[in-house]
């Protein structure tokens, strides 16, 4: 039968016997009853501190924890060990900018993006006042893309760190890992990766990438809220010191110093969401179901769709026309404020975010204090796009 957004829609509680059209999934998508009840089954079934229990109940707790690990790494090409459970992808963001930044000195250089989010920016200011470093910004085009003209411009002997996005919240750029992970390696950086909006929607080999770190989140994905993902190359995550201390993450502990424990452990301090790891192992079965390839092709379609009926809308700006893009689009129309755009599409129960998405120096290069966004998943089709531009018409009617 193909791919299939209506059906998809019946596997997720919160469309049923509702009209809601929900466009706002860079900020967190729907969950599929699949991992409401993982998550139910966890507490319900198996409730108890993993890896710290030898009764049964604390065994089948590490076995549906540790099971999940093994799925996030089947899902990006990985290895287990390598993957470290994280509260989401600020947390992974600041686990490297302290662990990796307390290796700065004065005069070397951390690398990012005019693109990126809050979360790929204040960690990295934070690491550049705390050592000396400093932080640079790799500039945009205006077609909303990286301006790699001139690369050795920015990856110099003096770069360490280079820290992008693979997709852009706002623009919806698909930026090109691979390409970057070659120019920050030729002059001896590593390559960190902000995948939120990235593992969500395309497919990611983390080899074929050849980048060092990736980091995402759960919740972006049809996972639960309060678990996100780092992953790491084994050698670098053994040079790395923790970002936290406390229970699980030591193999020693004397009234004077402590050891580690082995990756992933050693940056998991304290008991982890291991309920929430669970409940986004169900979700990356959910997705492999489906299949990623799937999924991409299905939002490209859409969003060429949305794009063209957009353009045909008079005074409506879209910002980013990226050839490499994904399911985002941010736009403004001409005499009406996003905030009073956002709340007369909740009349007709249209969800869509406005604001500055946490990108503000993005938005001032492109001389907004503030933009529409609408963001499409699997379950959205050209209908939701359709009953968003009827809306959009008879509010522009109405002012």
């Amino acid at each position: 039968m193909g791919y299939s957004p209506q059906k998809i829609k019946n596997d997720f509680p919160i469309f049923t016997d509702s009209d809601l059209v929900y466009l706002d999934n860079a900020a967190t998508s729907q969950k599929p009853q699949s991992v409401l009840d993982a998550v139910y089954s966890m507490y319900k079934e198996a409730n108890a501190n993993v890896h710290r229990a030898l009764y049964s109940l604390g065994s089948e707790a590490t076995e549906r924890f540790e099971n999940s690990r093994k799925k996030v790494a089947n899902f990006i090409g990985a290895d287990s060990k390598e993957i470290i459970f994280t509260s989401g992808t600020t947390e992974s963001i600041n686990l490297l900018a302290r662990s990796l930044g307390n290796t700065l000195k004065p005069g070397d250089e951390i690398l990012i993006s005019e693109m990126e989010h809050h979360s790929n920016i204040v960690p990295w200011q934070m690491a550049a006042q705390r050592t000396g470093a400093t932080l640079k910004y790799l500039s945009i085009t205006d077609t909303g893309e990286l301006d790699l003209t001139n690369p050795e411009n920015y990856f110099t002997s003096n770069t360490k760190i280079v820290s992008l996005t693979h997709m852009s919240n706002v623009l919806g750029t698909i930026n090109p890992i691979k390409y970057l992970a070659k120019l920050a390696h030729d002059v001896g950086a590593i390559l960190i990766v902000d995948g939120a909006q990235g593992a969500s929607h395309i497919p990611v080999n983390i080899k074929e990438l050849d980048c060092d770190f990736y980091a995402f989140s759960g919740h972006k994905m049809l996972g639960p809220t309060g678990i996100g993902v780092l992953w790491g190359k084994t050698e670098l995550l053994e040079e790395m010191e923790p970002f936290m201390g406390g229970g699980e993450m030591i193999n020693t502990v004397t009234m004077e110093s402590s050891t580690w424990n082995d990756i992933p452990y050693k940056f998991e301090a304290g008991t982890p969401n291991f309920a929430q790891a669970v409940g986004l192992g169900a979700a990356i079965d959910y997705l492999e179901n489906i299949g990623m390839n799937e999924i991409a092709d299905h939002e490209n379609t859409l969003t060429q769709y949305a794009m063209n009926k957009l353009n045909n809308v008079d005074g409506l700006r879209i910002h980013g026309s990226a050839k490499d893009r994904g399911g985002v689009i941010s736009f403004n129309v001409d005499g009406i404020h996003p905030h009073d755009l956002a709340q007369f599409l909740n009349e007709d129960n249209i969800a869509i975010r406005v604001g500055h998405h946490c990108a503000q120096p993005l938005l001032k290069k492109l001389g907004e204090t503030a933009t529409a966004r609408m963001s499409f998943y699997i379950y959205n089709d050209e209908s939701d796009v359709d009953k968003f531009c009827t809306s959009l018409e008879a509010i522009k009617s109405y002012f």
